[in-house]
């Protein structure tokens, strides 16, 4: 809930999801810098309950038009 209303805020499309052993996985869409600004939101704040301990982002390319629309949180 927090990782979607931060990628809202910062006017991205994509989405996240929790899994069971703990992590977070997610696709996030948008301006590079934007996507840059959530990679570091992602690895140092997160949500309030959070305990990061290591932040990986992979698959990382550049796209000429968006792929998804919105930013919502899977379960």
């Amino acid at each position: 809930m927090f990782t979607e209303k931060e990628g809202l805020r910062l006017g991205l499309v994509g989405w996240v999801k929790n899994t069971c052993s703990g992590t977070v996985v997610g696709q996030v869409q948008g301006p590079a810098g934007m996507v840059e600004e959530m990679k570091v939101w992602l690895s140092k704040e997160g949500s309030p309950s959070s305990r990061i301990t290591r932040a990986s982002f992979k698959n990382q390319r550049s796209i000429d038009k968006l792929e998804l629309s919105g930013f919502k949180t899977r379960f």
